[in-house]
């Protein structure tokens, strides 16, 4: 099976351990709201919340109070981060509960400690039936139920999108989308912000639009769908922002025979694509996080609530 983060099946690290729940990461920035620094930059000190990564774009940016400083923050394999993301949160000061449910680590039934979830991309396809993912998407619903601020990542964003009832699909020629890739910015995707001309992309299925979601960014590739939003605080997207290059190397490297796939980019295109773009990236990350987690999209005339129908369908909260 194809991995949405750079893996190939059999290389899933499926030991299960509790241990790796909450802020238990193993990565750059997790369970930490420290100053960060990876691939040679020059962080703050521990405790700072300053930021510096791969030497610029990406600073922090003052939020408006929200009534909980954490994010829950939900992985599939052990050595997983949540990259630029979770750096963009702990140099706001936000801090992460990660979990890892792929590894038997539980997840919350309230997310009324939390001022939102992210869900990032894995070596599964939604498409599969694991318990753990249906824990997933049950904690989709609850954030959908509580109005919380809810980022789906690639796999995360095709979940989000089953829950509200729309086809997670694969290309019939078995083409994939792998580096990076043009998107366009809809009028409504525009009144939230300025977007890059392109976004990183590591996936060989895409999604429907939910009904009642108004679409953001889409594509002329295999996969048009790029970015929705639902009530104004629920968001999914397919591609990847968290990406960093030390991420780009590792994941061309351990799954390098995907970059032979048709519609794979080659190695080298990534690199250079990375840096070119991803001042354009940090720019959107900043905007689009920061009114995600402080407002949501409510404020936005394309983004109305979410319909009372839909809430009433997800039908009683779950137990986990």
């Amino acid at each position: 099976m194809f991995d949405n983060e750079g893996e190939v099946e059999g290389k899933r690290d499926a030991k299960p351990t509790a241990a790796r729940r909450k802020d238990a990461g193993d990565g750059p920035c997790a369970g930490s709201s420290s100053g960060v620094n990876i691939n040679g930059g020059n962080g703050g000190s521990a405790g700072s919340g300053n930021i510096n990564i791969n030497g610029g774009g990406g600073g922090a940016m003052p939020l408006r109070p929200v009534p909980s400083r954490q994010v829950l923050i939900v992985l599939h394999q052990a050595h997983s981060t949540p990259g630029h993301i979770g750096h963009w949160l702990t140099g706001n000061g936000y801090r992460l509960d990660i979990r890892r449910p792929a590894l038997a680590d539980d997840l919350p039934q309230s997310l009324q400690e939390h001022a939102g979830v992210i869900i990032f991309g894995g070596p599964m396809s939604a498409n599969d039936n694991d318990e753990f993912l249906i824990r997933e998407r049950r904690l989709i619903e609850i954030a959908l139920k509580e109005r919380k601020a809810c980022l789906g990542v690639c796999l995360g964003g095709q979940l989000m999108a089953q829950v509200l009832g729309s086809r997670v699909y694969g290309d019939g020629r078995g083409r994939v989308e792998i580096g990076y890739f043009a998107i366009e910015p809809t009028p409504a995707g525009r009144e939230i912000c300025d977007w890059p001309a392109a976004m990183y992309q590591w996936h060989r299925e895409g999604f429907d639009l939910p009904t009642g979601a108004r679409l953001l960014a889409l594509s002329d590739g295999i996969f048009p769908n790029q970015a929705y939003v639902y009530g104004g605080n629920a968001v999914g997207i397919q591609f990847h922002p968290e990406i960093t290059l030390a991420m780009i190397y590792r994941w061309t490297t351990r799954a390098a025979e995907r970059l032979a796939l048709p519609g794979a980019k080659p190695r080298l295109a990534h690199i250079s694509d990375h840096i070119g773009f991803q001042p354009q990236v940090d720019r959107w990350r900043n905007d689009f996080l920061g009114k995600l987690l402080s407002t949501g999209f409510h404020g936005d005339r394309a983004c109305d609530m979410m319909p009372a129908e839909k809430t009433e369908s997800l039908g009683p909260l779950p137990i986990s």
